[in-house]
C-alpha cells in the first residue's frame, strides 16, 4: 500500500535521463585506459578485463574482446531476450514491462537458479534499457535498474525473489577501422542486496563479466550458421 505510483510521463522522462547517462558513462569507460582509474586484471579466452573502484561501492568491472563481425550483426544476438539463456548461464527469465519508446523499455530480470554459485540465486532485476546506433556505427546498449521506490511502484516485490540493483551495466560494440572485426565490451557493476558481504559481491561481478565470452561465441556461431544457409542457396 505504500508503494508509490509511477506515472508513464514521470517515468518516460526519469528513465530518458538516467539511460542517456549511462549511455555516455559507458561510451567514455569503454575507451579509457590505466590513467583513468582502469586497473588491468588478466586476460583470460580472449577477453582483457580490467575494473575501478567506485568509492565505497562493489567494483566496476570490464571485459573487452575482438570478434570478427559487423557490431550491426552482434546486435541481433544481444536483442533478443529469449537468446540470453543461451550467453548467460545464471539468466532465468525476463519480460518488458514498459516499452517507452523503441529503443527505451523496462525489463524484468531473473538470474541465479542455474547458477552454480549459491550465493546468487533468485535475484530479480527492474531495469531501462537504451539501445542507441551512432553514425559510426557503434552500437551501445546501456542497461540500469530503476530506483527501488519507483520499481516497487510498477512491479511490487514478491515471492522469495530478492531484488537487486543493476549499479551501472551495459555493451559498447565499435567497428574496427578498414576491417569487419568488432571491439566488444561488456561493463557491470552490480548490487545482488540480500546478505552479502562485499567481498563476495565483488567477487560475483568478477564473474559476471565473463558473459562477453559465451556472448561473442554465441555471436560467432550465429554469423557461421547464417553464411552456411546463405552458400547453400
Amino acid at each position: 500500500s505504500e508503494n508509490m505510483s509511477v506515472s508513464e510521463e514521470s517515468l518516460k522522462r526519469y528513465v530518458e535521463h538516467a539511460s542517456y547517462r549511462c549511455y555516455q558513462d559507458l561510451l567514455v569507460d569503454s575507451r579509457a585506459d590505466e590513467t583513468e582509474g582502469w586497473k588491468p586484471i588478466k586476460s583470460k579466452r580472449g577477453i582483457a578485463i580490467s575494473c575501478r573502484r567506485d568509492g565505497n561501492k562493489t567494483i566496476v568491472m570490464r571485459g573487452q574482446s575482438v570478434l570478427n563481425i559487423s557490431p550491426s550483426k552482434f546486435q541481433a544476438v544481444t536483442n533478443a531476450i529469449d537468446t540470453a539463456k543461451q550467453w548467460d548461464k545464471s539468466f532465468i527469465e525476463g519480460q518488458c514491462l514498459h516499452r517507452l519508446e523503441d529503443n527505451l523499455n523496462i525489463f524484468r530480470l531473473v538470474f541465479g537458479r542455474n547458477s552454480r554459485s549459491p550465493l546468487f540465486r533468485n535475484r530479480e532485476f527492474i531495469v531501462h534499457e537504451r539501445r542507441e546506433i551512432m553514425d559510426d556505427g557503434t552500437v551501445v546498449v546501456a542497461v540500469t535498474s530503476l530506483p527501488q521506490e519507483m520499481a516497487a511502484g510498477i512491479l511490487p516485490p514478491r515471492g522469495q525473489l530478492v531484488r537487486g540493483l543493476l549499479l551501472y551495466s551495459g555493451w559498447v560494440v565499435e567497428r574496427i577501422q578498414q576491417s569487419n572485426a568488432c571491439m566488444v565490451t561488456y561493463i557491470v557493476q552490480v548490487d545482488p542486496a540480500g546478505w552479502l558481504p562485499k567481498c563476495i559481491a565483488n567477487m560475483l561481478v568478477v564473474k559476471l563479466v565473463f558473459v562477453i565470452y559465451h556472448l561473442c561465441r554465441l555471436a560467432a556461431v550465429t554469423l557461421s550458421t547464417h553464411s552456411e544457409e546463405i552458400t547453400m542457396k
